[in-house]
């Protein structure tokens, strides 16, 4: 539900809206604070991050645009709806919407018993499907654009974290799908990061060899995220497309020359 209350309902917004889900800390933070440089309202939600989505939100505010938070759990049933409805009250209008909010846990695949694996699918799959429904209006009525932030475990098996890597695949596939029920009027897409923002609990060295796994032989940054969800809120002639930002990690090690022919 909206926490913020320093802000009542107005009319319907003469700039264009954007959603992110996540969108208090880190790679969330970063495109919210971009699509407000970029000229847009902006709807944040958040889970727990109350303090971090304050700050945002005021960050947000300096580049002369309005933001509006809302805490919610889009894990349940209810959250993602509960955050267009808020979004929908405080705008009335909604261009773009940026599923950012994603669990990310570790265990082994005989430890993923049905409730690790329902909680994972409802957050990172069942959340951004529920989420688009209920903004579907909206979105048909402005022309606008969804950006859905999956990674590279969507094409790697990543037997470390085995059930986000196969909720992050069919949110890959969810976006296709999206993107063919949704369209004409709405475009769907998808941008996979690489290494771009090390986890918290990662040390420095094994966050630089991600670095040699990458065709570019470097890690990035948010910025570079940021400017793939800027591209594709603009690219018109594109939907229903992942687009991979990692350097050329998924191309995976290279080849010796004996190899090739």
């Amino acid at each position: 539900m909206s926490d913020d209350k320093s802000h009542t309902a107005e009319a319907e917004s003469p700039r264009p809206v954007a959603l992110v889900t996540g969108g208090a800390v880190r790679l969330g933070r970063a495109i919210a604070l971009a699509l407000a440089e970029a000229g847009h309202d902006l709807a944040i939600s958040y889970r727990s991050s109350r303090d971090e989505a304050v700050r945002t939100c005021q960050e947000i505010r300096d580049h002369g645009v309005l933001c509006h938070r809302v805490c919610a759990d889009l894990s349940t049933a209810e959250g993602p709806g509960d955050v267009v409805a808020a979004t929908r009250e405080r705008f009335g209008r909604l261009d773009v919407v940026v599923n950012s909010a994603a669990s990310f846990r570790s265990l082994p695949l005989s430890d993923v018993d049905a409730s690790e694996w329902d909680d994972v699918m409802a957050l990172n799959v069942r959340g951004p499907h529920l989420l688009v429904r209920a903004a579907a209006d909206l979105l048909t009525a402005s022309e606008g654009s969804v950006v859905n932030i999956t990674d590279l475990s969507a094409f790697h098996p990543w037997v470390s974290y085995p059930h986000h890597s196969v909720s992050k695949a069919a949110l890959a596939h969810l976006t296709r799908v999206q993107a063919r029920a949704y369209g004409p009027a709405v475009r769907v897409n998808a941008i996979a990061p690489g290494a771009v923002l090390a986890p918290d609990d990662w040390s420095a060295g094994r966050w630089e060899r991600r670095a040699e796994r990458a065709a570019l032989k470097k890690t990035g940054d948010p910025q570079d995220v940021v400017e793939a969800v800027l591209y594709l809120v603009g690219a018109d002639f594109v939907t229903g497309q992942v687009l991979v930002v990692d350097g050329g990690r998924l191309l995976g090690p290279p080849e010796s020359s004996e190899d090739e022919g």
